[in-house]
């Protein structure tokens, strides 16, 4: 029996927590992986799992021709970089190629790359969690015929896939679930630790909540980290800061005026900048209180 994404081509550049996952799920479903990496390390793994390592970005596009090519980065000056700087993939692009933006970047730039190539921005949400087992959410921007060229591949990586519109549609809704995440990080923080200086089990408060209005994944899983302090990096503090960055440059590019939006700014520029705790997962707020 043949596997989804057998025959296919695909390129897939940056091979961190999120990328090499999903680089799997592709392999996994048949396709012919070509990766490239900054750093050795993770290609050398993917070609140890059976992907193919390009030489250099612009022949990783020559190799996948009119086909697509993945990138799954962090900044959008990376991006910009890595696509349509010296030495970028720009150099060997074949006109038909679409490239699929799995990472969370600026919606002005995101517009304006889409005007050079064929681009589809798909953000994600489900943390490493959900990129290792193939159930992220897919937020995706782009015209009918890139989004059903990119469908497949969203099939092996994600479940709950949303077409929302043209292209920086991805964008918006990723940045609108982060304006929730980083807010609520704040507030299942605060709630915590104020049952914890009133001498009530945190623990205890949150199994309470959890059964309540208040219910949600952040009070359930980042929760569990807060009240244990296992602040290891899963999704990193300086990437939340990133995020809150954008939706905040969009808030104020289409005049939306939140209190509440500038507030959780200056609390994620303080825990990352003032405290120098930006390395520990974004969970990890929660130090800002105690």
């Amino acid at each position: 029996m043949s596997k989804p994404l057998t025959g296919h081509k695909i390129g897939f550049v940056g091979l961190g927590n999120m990328g090499r996952a999903n680089a799997r799920h592709l392999h996994a479903a048949g396709a012919d992986v070509v990766v490239w990496n900054r750093s050795s390390a993770p290609a050398e793994a993917a070609v140890a799992l059976g992907m193919r390592r390009a030489s250099s970005l612009p022949d990783l596009a020559r190799e996948i021709g009119p086909g697509i090519i993945c990138i799954n980065l962090t900044m959008t000056d990376v991006v910009e970089s890595i696509v349509f700087g010296p030495g970028g993939l720009i150099e060997g692009l074949h006109p038909d190629a679409l490239i699929i933006d799995f990472g969370t970047t600026g919606v002005p730039e995101t517009k304006k790359w889409a005007e050079r190539v064929k681009w589809v921005d798909s953000p994600v949400s489900g943390g490493q969690v959900g990129a290792e087992a193939a159930t992220l959410t897919i937020m995706a921007g782009g015209n009918e015929e890139n989004f059903q060229r990119a469908l497949p591949i969203f099939q092996a990586v994600g479940k709950n896939i949303t077409h929302l519109g043209p292209v920086g549609s991805g964008q918006v809704t990723k940045l609108a679930n982060q304006l929730i995440v980083a807010q609520t990080i704040d507030a299942v923080a605060q709630a915590l630790r104020l049952a914890e200086l009133s001498g009530v089990d945190p623990a205890l408060v949150r199994k309470a909540l959890l059964g309540g209005f208040a219910e949600s994944r952040i009070l359930d899983l980042h929760g569990d980290r807060m009240v244990r302090r296992d602040f290891a990096p899963g999704g990193r503090a300086t990437l939340q800061l990133k995020d809150v960055r954008l939706m905040s440059q969009l808030a104020d590019s289409v005049g939306l005026d939140s209190p509440t939006l500038k507030n959780s700014l200056a609390q994620w520029e303080k825990f990352v900048h003032e405290k120098h705790l930006g390395d520990l997962d974004h969970s990890g707020l929660f130090r800002l209180y105690e």
